[in-house]
Formats: structure tokens, C-alpha cells, sequence
């Protein structure tokens, strides 16, 4: 298959990343600076997502099967925050957790529509569905909306072969968080998992490749947890 996943250079993404190239598919990345294998491009450009698309259907000979919407941010900004500074953090983290997925996730219904169908992951969060921390009503705001956006693609495109899921992650380990983790707040997050730890970042990548390339047809529409049942539903 062929896969475009944004924010690959990192995290959750670079694991998505390296483990569909492990078994066998044709995988371009994005991250904002990019590299020698990532195309390169700022979300907060309205630009960038439609020239993204462009770069991997050039890279990938004109066929897109997957789009794994996975760049985001979690930026936290304090209630007595500026009024200025509220705002600015609100437009950053809907622009590119929210805006960014949409527009691409709009080039590729319209691409699959006219190449007998594909696939849409979007990496929501454990926050869409119980929210988050005060410092973060922006972050959970922008997951509850793409998993509602993963529902109406789904339901809207089903017939024309497009598929559409998302996957939830809680906390997970990832080289961003493990200095938090050794200290007192990760003892307090792992408290509240009943399972006993974070996720790790490769199980969370299981979830996409399993999604992007073998979840069944009539499993569209739907949003598997990956938080160690820290949130059940």
C-alpha cells in the first residue's frame, strides 16, 4: 500500500512510520522541518496540507491507499492566560490538531473517490472522549472534534469505498515524556492506569498499521483506546 502519516519524525509517528516500511508498504512522512526521507511543511500555513498531499502523490506515483493523520501539538496555556495569549494558543492547537487533518483528509476522499476507494487513520486522544487537564480544554476540544470528523467521513463516504478510523492513545512513553515520567507525576499517571503502565509508542503504532491496512470494512467509523484502561467506554 501506499501511506502518507504526518508528523513522522517523533514519537508515535516515527514509529507508525518505521513499522509500515517494515512490512512492506511504500510510506511517505511529513514533519515540520522535514529531512532527507520527510517532506517538509508548517501545518499553521494554510498552505502546507495541500502541498504535503501534492509531495507524497509525486513521491508515491500519483496513488495515495492511506492518509494517517498523526501531527499534532499539546501546548498548555493557564486560565488566567491573557486574553491575547488564550487565543493565540486556541487558534495554534485547532489549526494544526483539527484544520491540518481536515484539509487533508478532504484531498483524500476527493482522490479516493476517483481511485476505487481508501483509507483515513486519525490519532485522536483518550482526552476527545474524558477531556483534560484545566491547562488543556484546547487539546481535548480539537480530539473530541476529529473523532467526531472520523464519524461523518465515515458515514458520508462508506458507499464509495473510503474508510475512516481513529485511535485514541492515553498517556504514552515516547522520547518527549520520559523524563516526566521518572519523576512524581508520572507515579501519579500510572496510578490511574489499571493496566500498570503508560502505552508504549509502538503499541499505539500497531493500532494504525492494523487500521491503515487490514481493519475490516465494517469496522469503519470506529475508535480503538490505546490507554491501558484508563478510560473505558
Amino acid at each position: 500500500m501506499n501511506i502518507l502519516i504526518t508528523g513522522a519524525s517523533r514519537g508515535i509517528g516515527s514509529a507508525a512510520y518505521e513499522l509500515l516500511k517494515s512490512r512492506g508498504h511504500n510510506v511517505v512522512g511529513h514533519s515540520t522541518k522535514g529531512s532527507e526521507d520527510l517532506i517538509a511543511g508548517d501545518l499553521m500555513d494554510p498552505a502546507v496540507p495541500r502541498s504535503i498531499w501534492e509531495a507524497a502523490l509525486d513521491r508515491l506515483g500519483g496513488r495515495v491507499d492511506a492518509l494517517v493523520n498523526n501531527a499534532g501539538i499539546y501546548e498548555a496555556i493557564p486560565l488566567d492566560a491573557r486574553d491575547r495569549d488564550w487565543r493565540t494558543a486556541w487558534y495554534s492547537t485547532l489549526v494544526i490538531n483539527l484544520q491540518a487533518p481536515a484539509d487533508l483528509s478532504r484531498l483524500a476522499v476527493q482522490h479516493f473517490q476517483e481511485n476505487g476507494g481508501g483509507r483515513i487513520v486519525n490519532v485522536a486522544s483518550r482526552a476527545g472522549w474524558r477531556g483534560d487537564s484545566p491547562q488543556h480544554w484546547h487539546y481535548a476540544a480539537s480530539k473530541a472534534a476529529i473523532i467526531g470528523m472520523t464519524k461523518t467521513i465515515a458515514r458520508a463516504y462508506a458507499a464509495d469505498g473510503i474508510l475512516a478510523f481513529a485511535v485514541a492513545p492515553g498517556f504514552t512513553v515516547s522520547e518527549m515524556t520520559e523524563e516526566y515520567l521518572a519523576g512524581r507525576g508520572g507515579a501519579a499517571i500510572v496510578a490511574d492506569i489499571p493496566l500498570g503502565r503508560v502505552a508504549s509508542t509502538t503499541e499505539v503504532a500497531e493500532v494504525i498499521r492494523w487500521l491503515a491496512t487490514e481493519a475490516p470494512a465494517s469496522s469503519t467509523g470506529s475508535t480503538i483506546d490505546v490507554n491501558g484502561a484508563s478510560y473505558v467506554r
